[in-house]
Order: C-alpha cells, then sequence, then structure tokens
C-alpha cells in the first residue's frame, strides 16, 4: 500500500509503498477513505508522544470501509462503512469495564502505539468494543472530521462540562477543536464567546455560532475581556489550544464554580502550566481533562448530526491528496489553516 512514513522525528516524511496490514484476530483492516490532518499527528511527528516507534505512519482521525475481519470478529462485515475513536479500549480493564475507553489503561490509539490512517489501509484493534458504524447520509471527510477534534469537543462540552440552555461558555483558541466546541456549545442553547489571535479564525468563530468575539491581541487583558462580557465570567471554558497562557486565561474567567475544560493537548515545554490555584480554591473551580470519547457515545452525536443541529462539515476547511498531507503536516503548528484539513485522495 502507499503511505506516509518517517524515518525520524521532525524530519520530513515520504510517500512510500509498504505491505499492506493484516487483521489481528479481533480486530479488521479499514481501506481509508478520508483522514483529519491534526496537531496531535504534528506533536508525534515532532516527537512528543512517547509510544512512537520509528519507522511510522501518522494519522488517527479516520473513516473508511472494513476490508478484512479478524477471525474472533463478530460484529462487523466486509464492506461495512465505519469511523473508530482515536483512544480505543482494550475491553477488559476497569476503565472500560466502566465504559470509559477513552482512559484504558491498556489503550491503543492508530497513529501512535502502531501505524495510522496517512496510507491506503489502517489496522484497528478490538472491533466490537470500538469501531462506529456510520450513516449512509454521512459522508467520509465529515466522518473522518470528527475522530479527534469534534468528539473531543462533544465530550468536553456536554459530558465533562455539562454544559446547559443559558449558560455562558468561552473557547479559547479557535482552530478545528475549538471551532468544534463552539458549533457544540451553541447547538446545547449555550451564549459562547470565541478567543483567538486571528482575525480569520474569529469570524469563522462567529459562523459556528459564538455570540462574542475576542481577539486575543486587541485587547488589554483577556480574562477582563470576558468578564465585561459576561458580566462576572464564565459558567464553562475551554483551552482548546494547549498553551500555558491559554490555559490560565481559561481557569481565570471563570466565574465562582465555573469548570475549566483542558481539551488541548499540554506538551514538552508546555506541559506544566501556571494555575491560579488560590482562584481554584476560593472560588471552589472545577478543572477536568477531556481525552477522546468512547464508541457507545457516539449516537448522541450522530443523532445530533442527522437531525441537523451538528453540521460538523462546515469545518472543513481544505481536502487534500495523500502527497500534500506532508506539507499540511509539518506546518500544522502554524495555525495558518482555518478549519479541518482532511486527505480525501489516495
Amino acid at each position: 500500500m502507499k503511505a506516509v512514513v518517517y524515518e525520524a522525528f521532525s524530519t520530513p516524511p515520504q510517500i512510500k509503498t509498504v505491505a499492506d496490514p493484516t487483521p489481528e484476530a479481533h480486530g479488521v483492516v479499514v481501506k481509508v477513505q478520508a483522514t483529519g490532518v491534526c496537531r496531535s499527528d504534528w506533536h508525534g511527528w515532532v516527537g512528543h508522544d512517547t509510544d512512537i516507534v520509528l519507522p511510522h505512519v501518522p494519522g488517527h482521525e479516520l473513516a473508511g470501509v472494513v476490508e478484512a475481519v479478524g477471525k474472533d470478529v463478530t460484529k462487523w462485515r466486509v464492506g461495512d462503512r465505519v469511523t473508530v475513536p482515536f483512544v480505543g479500549g482494550c475491553g477488559s480493564c476497569p476503565e472500560c469495564r466502566s465504559g470509559n475507553q477513552q482512559v484504558c489503561e491498556k489503550q491503543f490509539q492508530p497513529g501512535f502505539t502502531h501505524w495510522g490512517s496517512f496510507a491506503e489501509y489502517v489496522s484497528i484493534h478490538k472491533a466490537d468494543i470500538n469501531l462506529v458504524a456510520l450513516p449512509e447520509t454521512l459522508d467520509f471527510a465529515t466522518a473522518a472530521s470528527l475522530g479527534c477534534r469534534f468528539v473531543t469537543s462533544f465530550r468536553a462540552v456536554v459530558d465533562q462540562g455539562k454544559t446547559s440552555a443559558g449558560q455562558w461558555v468561552a473557547v479559547h483558541g479557535c482552530g478545528g477543536v475549538g471551532l468544534s466546541a463552539i458549533m457544540i456549545a451553541n447547538a446545547v442553547g449555550a451564549n459562547v464567546i470565541a478567543i483567538d489571535i486571528s482575525d480569520e479564525k474569529l469570524a469563522m468563530a462567529r459562523a459556528m455560532g459564538a455570540v462574542a468575539t475576542v481577539n486575543a491581541t486587541k485587547v488589554a487583558n483577556v480574562v477582563e475581556a470576558v468578564a465585561e462580557i459576561t458580566q462576572g465570567g464564565v459558567h464553562v471554558s475551554l483551552d482548546a489550544l494547549g498553551h500555558p497562557t491559554t490555559c490560565f486565561n481559561s481557569i481565570s474567567n471563570l466565574r465562582r464554580r465555573g469548570k475549566h475544560i483542558q481539551v488541548g493537548l499540554m506538551l514538552a515545554e508546555n506541559s506544566t502550566p501556571a494555575i491560579p490555584m488560590a482562584k481554584v480554591i476560593a472560588h471552589e473551580l472545577e478543572i477536568l481533562g477531556s481525552h477522546g470519547m468512547q464508541a457507545h457515545r457516539y449516537g448522541a452525536m450522530l443523532d445530533m448530526v442527522q437531525t441537523g443541529k451538528l453540521v460538523p462539515e462546515k469545518l472543513i476547511g481544505k481536502r487534500i491528496n495523500l502527497e500534500q498531507s506532508i506539507d499540511a503536516l509539518m506546518n500544522m503548528d502554524t495555525f495558518s489553516v482555518a478549519g479541518v484539513t482532511v486527505v480525501t485522495e489516495f
């Protein structure tokens, strides 16, 4: 098969012909029809992820068709249209048994723990608990765009933040994660404030439902700007970027007993951000993480897509081919592209 391969961290990947994967007894092989280019892939490429063994094929936001099925798989057949959470569960640890596969002790992640979806085919483990059936009406590019950023945002807003109608929500960072969170929070009836440094991305945030925007480069203090808009702070705030500044601002702009959700990855030099702990204690703030979403929770999200309450295809910024994914991956940290970039030609 054709695949994007890098032999060393932070060196340009190449298109290579490599062996086709075969399914594990408990897994399947998926013919990839679309795969998103995500900042998590960039983190892996530069060497921030310790699970990666070189040489490596990146890619974890995928949708496609089952090509081959392992002997122990009971729920899936060749030809099924599927997607998969970027965190897969083992099915047997305490977290999986409680329904929390997103924090499985023995989790697997295509594109990190094994070769990913920047390729014609990808192997998916533990298929019976991790694969998600796609509605016939959902195109592969849109389905792939759900795979990491959208589902993580859905869990952050709905399950972790328990966001409700009428609440104020701040979203710090308007890339794919942030724009997804804005759309989802708006869909559940919240009033969303979008914060970014790009007027183009803030314009897209307004199109996704943000009722107010703050350009962090054009105000003296982001926290004060949010407090002024909301008359006291937000109920729920998300750091959708993953940077010490956005993390600090997200916690600081909460009203009393508010919830901060950390969605953007905090790795390498950003892994130990300053936290206003005195405020956390005095105001009884909650600090929560959001790491993917379980396959069994996709139904609630897909129902909202099917009814038109969520329109994730609006988040797709560019559709590219596999060769173009190399530049897209290497330049992911420049934040130069609005929306989600999806590989649709292999």
